[in-house]
């Protein structure tokens, strides 16, 4: 007996309609690394509108409404001060976009020291530290060494970049003084052969070929508009006279006065023999077919399509809120996973920067969502009533304390934005507890047995004698 040796696949194969053999024609199919050249990119980026907005759109929306400082007031006006003399928010937009294009793109933090291949020791800067924040890309920052200690803090990243300035000189910069974007993440830089190692591959790598077939169908549907329409006149014996050099020219001359006479008049002049006819090309579903490829564009991008072409969702019942929710949801990761890692440690200096030293302050991304004027009336009521049922009806019994329900609704007043201007206002008006009772509240309270110095008298919540309640946190 002969032995069998069974092969076991996990595809279908169909011997007859020749699916999964050597003889299918999807076999011949198979997909190829190319990089593309950075001449390449820049034309794209630069000649090109869908490659622009597809850089441009995640890293802007990422930006756009930036972050919100959790801090004691004076604190978070000296972070945001420092934050708008440095450009921060400029640099790290900057950074993020020429990091998508190209693959990579850093930030320097210039702090003035001499030999920036030294670590980045925050605990050292002062108040006005950070001097100047620069951005490169990759075609500026070489990657050195990568480096292999497991127990690095920098394993599997270059343990230095090499600066290429002017005349030809070269500066090394040790990794801490970077905030890095590297664009979309490379499978393995060692097998891919990656030119650019230590570095990430251009966002455009993964998608140019649906944003050419997208410009190609454009492109062609452009040209095909300039022809929906073709007149056609039929002229005896009109080959047989085409070698005299005179007919050829009153031919010409004919047909181009005759053009001009439809095109001013309406009316095409023709001798009866001639035979005149106008056929015109079928574009209705041309629509359908590039906006089947805008589709493609938006999946490769990872873009919704209201968002790249900036159009309202067409059909009945579209809103387009569950992709812009979507959409959010990773712009929202995108943040909290990239940008907030790669910039911990230039928020540590900006911190110490401004002169602010304290473990507690923190921020939040803005959320994207912008509120309906309804939605923030609804938010405002709600809010509103919540405080209400906290603190009771004044008869003693509040779950929480008035003055500490009245900070914290100011609080959410202010970050929800339902009412602009109430941080100014509290600066000038202060809140409820810090007000100094009238003589007629006092004499009012005296009257029910409440001690002059503002104690509370049993059963009223008026006056309680509490520390003056805190200013309300700005965002």
């Amino acid at each position: 007996m002969s032995n069998v040796i069974a092969f076991v696949r996990d595809s279908l194969t169909s011997l007859v309609s020749r699916m999964g053999t050597d003889r299918d024609k999807a076999a011949t199919t198979f997909y190829a690394h190319t990089v593309l050249s950075d001449e390449q990119l820049i034309a794209a980026y630069s000649s090109a509108w869908l490659p622009r907005k597809i850089v441009d759109i995640p890293a802007l929306d990422a930006c756009r409404k930036w972050r919100d400082w959790q801090a004691k007031k004076p604190q978070i006006e000296a972070i945001e001060e420092e934050e708008k003399r440095l450009n921060v928010k400029g640099r790290i937009l900057e950074a993020a976009k020429k990091g998508r294009l190209f693959g990579g793109a850093a930030v320097y933090i210039g702090t003035g020291d001499a030999d920036p291949m030294q670590p980045l020791d925050v605990e050292r800067i002062g108040k006005g530290g950070i001097r100047y924040l620069n951005v490169m890309t990759r075609r500026q920052l070489s990657a050195g060494e990568i480096d292999r200690n497991p127990e690095s803090e920098w394993y599997g990243q270059p343990s230095y970049y090499k600066l290429s300035g002017a005349n030809g000189l070269q500066v090394d910069i040790h990794p801490s003084r970077l905030v890095r974007f590297t664009g979309a993440m490379p499978a393995d830089d060692e097998i891919s052969g990656n030119p650019w190692q230590g570095w990430g591959d251009s966002v455009l790598q993964a998608t140019l070929d649906a944003i050419k077939n997208a410009d190609s169908t454009a492109g062609n549907i452009a040209s095909l508009v300039f022809e929906a329409k073709i007149d056609i006149i039929r002229v005896p014996d009109f080959m047989a006279n085409l070698n005299n050099e005179v007919y050829r020219s009153k031919i010409l001359e004919r047909y181009t006065l005759a053009n001009m006479a439809k095109g001013i008049n309406g009316t095409l002049l023709l001798d009866k023999e001639e035979e005149y006819e106008s056929k015109t090309a079928a574009l209705g579903g041309l629509t359908d077919i590039l906006m089947a490829f805008m589709q493609i564009v938006s999946g490769a991008a990872d873009i919704p399509v209201t968002r790249l072409l900036g159009q309202s969702p067409a059909g009945m019942n579209a809103t387009g809120t569950s992709d812009m929710k979507n959409y959010h949801d990773r712009i929202q990761s995108m943040q909290e996973l990239e940008f907030t890692p790669a910039m911990r440690r230039l928020d540590e200096c900006i911190e110490r920067s401004a002169g602010v030293k304290d473990p507690d302050v923190h921020y939040h991304w803005a959320p994207l969502e912008q509120m309906s004027e309804k939605e923030r009336a609804d938010i405002f009521k709600t809010t509103a009533d919540a405080a209400r049922q906290l603190v009771g009806t004044g008869t003693g019994q509040e779950i929480v304390p008035r003055e500490a329900v009245s900070d914290a609704l100011v609080n959410r007043l202010v970050e929800d934005g339902v009412l602009p201007g109430l941080d100014a206002a509290m600066e000038k008006y202060g809140t409820l507890a810090e007000q100094e009772p009238s003589e007629e509240e006092l004499a009012a309270a005296a009257a029910a047995g409440a001690p002059k110095d503002g104690g509370a008298p049993i059963g009223d919540a008026t006056f309680r004698g509490r520390p003056k309640a805190k200013k309300p946190r700005k965002r």
